[in-house]
C-alpha cells in the first residue's frame, strides 16, 4: 500500500494527520491544563511532573488522557482482528476520528471553558480515546517515519541517515514533510486556541481529517489494500 499511486494518498493522508496531532495538543496543552491528547511520550513526562507536585500539572487529567488513548488504541486493536485491509482500517479510525473531535468542539462550543470542570475532562477524554484509535491503526499500517504523533525518531532518521553522518538521505522527504507538519499543526492550533478559544481549531480539526478522509476514499487507495 505504500508502493507507486496506491502508496500517495496514503502519503498525504498521513501527513494530514500529523499536522492534526500539532493542532490538538496545542489545544490540549494551552487549554486543557498543560496534557497532551495525541503525544503520550508527552503524557507521561507530564503526569510525572504532576506527580512530584509540580504547579500547574494535574494527575486526574494525565490519567484520564492516558486511560482514554489505551481504550481507544485496544477498541481499535479488536476491530483490527476483524476488519480486513489496512487502507479499511484507516477510514474506519478516521471516521472515529471525525466524530469524536466533533463531538470535543460541540463541548467546546458549547460550554463557557474547557479549562476547568466535567468539560475538561470530557473533551480530554474524548480526544485522546479518537487519537488512541488513530495511533493503533498507524501502527498496523507500519509506513517508516509516519507514526503521525511521535518524532524522537523521525528525527533521529533524518540527522543519522543524511550524508552529514555517512547516509544517503534516504526518507529526507517523507521526514522533513513529518516534521514540518507536526510544527504548522501546533503553530496553527495554538495561533486560534490563543485568539479565539478551543472550539476554532478542534472544528478545523475535524474539518481537516473528514477532508482527508473523503480524498483517500476517493482516491481508491483504501480498496485496492490487500
Amino acid at each position: 500500500m505504500t508502493n507507486g499511486a496506491t502508496g500517495r494518498p496514503l502519503l498525504r493522508t498521513l501527513v494530514a494527520l500529523t499536522l492534526i496531532s500539532g493542532l490538538v495538543d496545542a489545544v490540549s496543552y494551552l487549554g486543557l491544563g498543560h496534557v497532551f491528547t495525541a503525544n503520550m511520550t508527552g503524557n507521561v513526562v507530564v503526569l510525572g511532573f504532576a506527580a512530584a507536585g509540580a504547579a500547574g500539572f494535574s494527575v486526574l487529567a494525565s490519567l484520564t488522557s492516558l486511560g482514554a488513548f489505551l481504550l481507544g488504541a485496544l477498541c481499535a486493536g479488536r476491530v483490527a482482528t476483524v476488519v480486513h485491509g489496512r487502507g479499511r482500517l484507516l477510514l474506519l479510525a478516521m471516521s472515529v476520528e471525525v466524530i469524536f473531535v466533533a463531538g470535543a468542539t460541540a463541548v467546546a462550543l458549547g460550554t463557557a471553558t474547557v479549562s476547568s470542570g466535567w468539560s475538561r475532562y470530557t473533551v480530554i477524554g474524548i480526544l485522546a480515546f479518537a487519537m488512541g484509535v488513530r495511533n493503533a491503526t498507524v501502527r498496523r499500517l507500519a509506513v517508516p517515519d509516519m507514526t503521525t504523533t511521535v518524532l524522537t525518531m523521525t528525527l533521529t532518521g533524518l540527522a543519522a541517515d543524511s550524508r552529514l553522518a555517512g547516509g544517503d538521505n534516504k526518507g529526507t522527504a517523507r521526514r522533513t514533510a513529518s516534521v514540518a507538519a507536526m510544527l504548522v499543526g501546533a503553530v496553527a492550533g495554538a495561533a486560534m486556541y490563543l485568539h479565539t478559544g478551543a472550539g476554532l481549531p478542534l472544528l478545523v480539526a475535524a474539518l481537516v481529517v473528514g477532508t482527508s478522509l473523503v480524498l483517500f476514499w476517493r482516491s481508491g487507495a483504501a480498496t485496492m489494500d490487500p
